[in-house]
């Protein structure tokens, strides 16, 4: 029997919540420090526990067939740091019908609020889970408030990050990636404006990573529903401790403290 949307939804979010690795970041810029090796690394985060990994279709029709592991979701946006003014700018390379013969369980798209392109990734992202729609394909939206014409609201303590999960969700998204907010009660703000589970980016990996899992710790008691995080997890010399450390935190309710243990030990 064919898996029905609700069954992918489990597989990827299994009690609504997830650690989800993206791993697309190559095609925005190369070298990338952590991506050289990805055989190993695909492993490695596979082992340590991870619901999900986002990829480009190329990357993700490579480790299907390496892996036969059915978590792979396929990224749709695409553009490069090589692009100038327009190097924020996403544009759609893949459909859902290609994804889901690919191999992937869901499919992902990126919106840049505020970025001068933000009409046409809109439209894009409302094209993918069009599409996606009778495929029977979660999609996750992953929605950044980063372009220089971003127009916040008085007041909007999120500093748009609301909007950014708002979006997602009327566009018909399953799932959204936002960045955190900076604390619990601003987060909440996102997590309530939406009925979809909302995981969080992570953002650069110079911190240390006890306190990204403070920052998971926080978003989960505010309503969060996992991460989304590539960098900290693939940039790190242990990358599957890394995905067992936020899995402690996202699905068995661990504290960052104990979590950030176990990796020291």
């Amino acid at each position: 029997m064919a898996d029905t949307l609700d069954d992918r939804l489990a597989r990827i979010l299994p009690g609504g919540k997830g650690v989800w690795v993206p791993m697309d970041h190559g095609i925005s810029g190369y070298p990338e420090a952590g991506l050289e090796s990805m055989d190993s690394l695909v492993e490695a985060v596979i082992s340590g526990g991870a619901d999900a990994i986002v990829l480009h279709k190329g990357a993700l029709s490579h480790h299907v067939d390496a892996t036969g592991w059915g978590g792979f979701v396929c990224h749709v946006s695409a553009s490069t740091a090589h692009g100038g003014a327009r190097s924020q700018s996403k544009v759609s390379v893949a459909t859902a019908e290609e994804c889901w013969q690919r191999g992937a369980m869901a499919l992902s798209g990126q919106v840049n609020l505020g970025d001068e392109a933000e009409p046409e990734m809109i439209r894009d992202m409302g094209a993918l889970t069009t599409e996606s729609f009778p495929l029977g394909l979660p999609v996750l939206g992953m929605v950044y408030p980063r372009g220089p014409n971003l127009n916040l609201s008085e007041g909007d303590e999120t500093g748009g990050v609301a909007h950014a999960a708002r979006l997602a969700w009327e566009l018909g998204c399953h799932a959204a990636k936002v960045p955190w907010t900076g604390s619990a009660d601003s987060f909440h703000r996102v997590t309530e404006a939406v009925p979809i589970p909302v995981l969080i980016a992570g953002g650069p990996s110079d911190a240390p990573f006890s306190d990204t899992l403070a920052i998971v710790e926080q978003a989960m008691s505010a309503g969060g529903a996992g991460v989304c995080m590539g960098r900290q997890v693939f940039g790190s010399q242990d990358p599957s401790a890394h995905v067992a450390a936020l899995r402690q935190v996202v699905h068995e309710g661990a504290s960052a403290a104990d979590a950030a243990a176990t990796l020291r030990g």
